[in-house]
């Protein structure tokens, strides 16, 4: 897991483009084992230093609290969020690149996004809820963004010190990660 700090978490991911990718469901299998051992929801390329439009979502480690999840493991290929609701939601959000903080962020409660799944099929559709915030949170990391960008200037000013010894590879976290050092 790459860790805040990164050149890799700030930069604008490319397009995949399948005959580039032969190894692309390796890939993806690869990425669901790091999410399971790292206990997260959802998972980006870039935080495991690949630059491409891809993400993860695992909603079934939530069913069963939540029976509606069962099952719920995605693949989102060159994701576009088409459009957002104008209402929003705030929620307390973290990341698994910027372990121990976790901090409210307001989003957009319904998502309409475009995405190829792993076999490069087509889909658009509404997500919203808890679902349309793992999107945008993961979609948000393919931009070269993350989650502490939503927040206000106070909130940044009081958890800059943590995010400075982040880089300098002061964190604790129950994953294997790579820092700056």
């Amino acid at each position: 897991m790459y860790i805040f700090g990164q050149p890799v978490l700030r930069k604008v991911a490319e397009d995949i483009d399948p005959e580039n990718y032969p190894n692309l469901q390796e890939l993806i299998d690869n990425m669901f084992e790091t999410l399971r051992r790292s206990e997260g929801v959802g998972l980006a390329a870039p935080q495991v230093g690949l630059p491409i439009r891809l993400f993860i979502v695992d909603l079934d480690v939530l069913s069963e609290d939540e029976p509606q999840y069962k099952g719920y493991l995605k693949t989102f290929i060159n994701p576009e969020i088409v459009e957002v609701s104008e209402e929003t939601c705030s929620m307390s959000e973290g990341c698994l690149s910027i372990p121990g903080i976790n901090e409210s962020v307001k989003r957009p409660s319904k998502v309409l996004v475009n995405y190829l799944d792993e076999k490069f099929e087509e889909h658009e559709l509404w997500l919203e809820g808890f679902e349309a915030r793992v999107f945008q949170h993961e979609y948000d990391h393919l931009d070269g963004k993350m989650f502490i960008d939503h927040l206000s200037p106070f909130r940044k000013q009081i958890i800059k010190s943590k995010l400075i010894a982040m880089t300098k590879g002061k964190f604790n976290a129950s994953y294997k990660c790579k820092a700056n050092r």
